[in-house]
């Protein structure tokens, strides 16, 4: 059996445990039982239990599941008429309904785990309890679900569980989740006052002043590197009519994700949307004057505001918003243009991540089941990025991923992974035959024909606000020096120090440094242990000596020792350089 398989197979099983477990504490005529899927790292189960389990209830679980698995029972897999099913889960709601909503002809098939334990399921599992003896395992937390999903239905109890093939897999699981919690963004976000949210705003980041200096220098780099490649920036519209959406298909498509703002009702031609995304007002830039192939490529970046529903519970940080700023770029182009226009957008994507030191992959998505247009031309669009993966990563250098490709397109997801191993979701480049289609584009030929272009789709960053959230638990929240908010602190160690304390900061701002000073007479230690939690790069300590040779002295974040006498300009150049130079490495030696 493949490893993936058998983890499935023990932490389903496993998960049938856990519920026998359950239902043997609280006693099966007060327990209700629903569905207990294995998970990435485990298994969970749902109930409506006599009373909220906590975390005391824990160790006694997990005891009760080491017992049973202690019996050595045999799992027996049985096929049932929904007869038979109904009569068996008669007193289970949630079976119950599973079993009606099962189409007709379904097999129907239950398991027993020992006699008096008996689950509707599919498998498959384990054939006897025994082959589950050596595992480990530990309940993660017990929380809130609604039964389906329907927060109009019924509230249940959902008991997750860890659960890996030996204690060494469960230990280094554990570990790793210790690290994750030290670099959870959300925590160290606000600790660092980079970003807050507020309950009147759900999923809408505030950017306070610290966050907004990052987020500008992520913006800064990214529109040097964009105006070296031909890109000419432009904003547009929050809100637009209805029928700018209709004509891009997102109505139809996506209107469920959309804010929208109605008139006297849907169907009023004045209702109004807030954009999920920006390729419309890309259209109309072009669409503004008549366009020739001497135009092509035209490239259009924007970084505007974006809106998009998600459900309360999906939620995440900056990870998962409702309101972020999109990298987004959309280009036209000929056909014959294609291939080195995504190979020129591959080439500024290894650039990019390769600043944050930051490698990805690529992987194809094909037509999806709600696709808009002609199939021929679908074909046709991933035949041609088909081919041009294959020209830039060859041969199984690339991952295919059939039906996740937009409604308008096939695209190129490109994925990263962090310092924890987790893969994302990042950039996206989407090659576009029905916009151009929808919106009537046109430019004017060699041969003096109207054309249409192609318009090609795509985003590096995919959001800004998830990728600095993505970043500050790559680098634990000690950003590199170019994009940290703050660079430099300057602690004066009594206030007749201010004056050279103030000269510092001039010579250092005038060379592009974000710096703060603390010009106030408290203590000296109290002031670097402010500069500190606020993670600054550099802390500069002025006294007497500094003052009469011209020098400072520096305190590097991480590290616990001094460096003392360090001409300024000396410094000053260092940092000059390590914003220019978009360095990750934070020098601890100015010689």
């Amino acid at each position: 059996m493949e490893q993936e398989e058998f983890l499935a197979v023990y932490r389903h099983s496993l998960a049938h445990i856990l519920a026998k477990a359950v239902i043997e504490i609280f006693g099966k005529e007060n327990v209700q039982y629903a569905i207990g899927p294995q998970i990435a790292d485990g298994c969970y189960y749902d109930f409506v239990l006599p009373r909220t389990v906590t975390q005391e209830d824990f160790k006694t679980i997990e005891n009760k599941m080491h017992e049973i698995l202690k019996r050595k029972e045999d799992w027996t897999r049985k096929e049932v008429t929904r007869e038979e099913a109904l009569e068996l889960f008669r007193d289970q709601k949630f079976k119950t309904e599973l079993i009606q909503d099962l189409p007709e002809d379904e097999k129907i098939t239950v398991y027993w785990t020992g006699d008096d334990y008996v689950d509707l399921c599919r498998g498959p599992h384990v054939s006897n309890s025994r082959e589950l003896l050596g595992t480990a395992f530990q309940i993660r937390s017990a929380s809130g679900a609604y039964w389906r999903g329907d927060e109009h239905r019924d509230m249940m109890q959902r008991i997750y569980l860890y659960a890996f093939p030996d204690k060494q897999g469960l230990k280094d699981h554990l570990a790793w989740l210790k690290e994750a919690a030290e670099r959870d963004h959300k925590k160290i976000g606000p600790a660092l006052d980079l970003f807050m949210f507020d309950e009147t705003a759900p999923g809408m980041p505030y950017w306070l002043p610290r966050g907004l200096k990052t987020y500008n220098a992520l913006l800064d780099y990214w529109r040097g590197i964009h105006e070296k490649h031909g890109y000419m920036e432009i904003m547009g519209p929050v809100l637009s009519k209805k029928e700018l959406w209709v004509t891009s298909g997102h109505w139809g498509h996506y209107m469920d994700g959309m804010f929208i703002v109605p008139g006297k009702d849907l169907e009023d031609p004045n209702t109004m949307a807030l954009k999920p995304m920006n390729c419309p007002n890309a259209i109309k830039v072009y669409m503004r004057d008549s366009r020739s192939y001497k135009d092509l490529p035209f490239r259009i970046a924007q970084v505007d505001v974006i809106h998009r529903k998600e459900k309360s519970g999906e939620l995440n940080g900056l990870l998962r918003v409702q309101e972020f700023h999109q990298d987004d770029a959309h280009i036209l182009v000929t056909e014959d243009q294609i291939a080195d226009e995504i190979k020129d957008i591959m080439s500024i994507a290894t650039e990019i991540y390769g600043t944050f030191g930051l490698t990805y992959s690529a992987e194809l998505s094909t037509r999806p089941d709600d696709y808009m247009g002609d199939i021929e031309v679908w074909n046709q669009a991933e035949e041609d990025l088909k081919e041009i993966l294959l020209d830039v990563y060859g041969e199984g250098g690339f991952e295919v991923n059939e039906g996740d490709g937009a409604f308008y397109g096939p695209k190129i997801d490109l994925k990263m992974k962090d310092a924890l191993g987790r893969e994302w979701q990042m950039g996206t480049i989407q090659l576009d035959f029905q916009l151009p289609l929808n919106f009537d584009m046109k430019y004017i030929a060699k041969d003096g024909s109207q054309r249409r272009p192609v318009m090609i789709h795509r985003a590096i960053f995919g959001s800004v606000e998830r990728f600095i959230g993505i970043l500050i638990e790559n680098f634990k929240g000690n950003l590199p020096f170019w994009l940290n908010p703050l660079q430099v602190g300057i602690v004066p160690i009594r206030t007749s120090h201010n004056e050279y304390a103030q000269k510092v900061e001039e010579a250092l701002r005038e060379a592009g440094v974000r710096v703060e000073t603390d010009y106030t007479d408290q203590n000296m230690q109290k002031k670097i242990k402010y500069y500190k939690t606020k993670k600054d790069c550099y802390i500069l300590v002025l006294g007497d000596q500094e003052a009469e040779n011209g020098t400072v002295s520096v305190n590097v974040r991480g590290v616990n020792t001094q460096v003392h006498g360090v001409p300024l300009e000396t410094f000053v150049s260092i940092c000059r350089k390590l914003n220019k130079e978009h360095s990750l490495e934070l020098p601890d030696s100015f010689d």
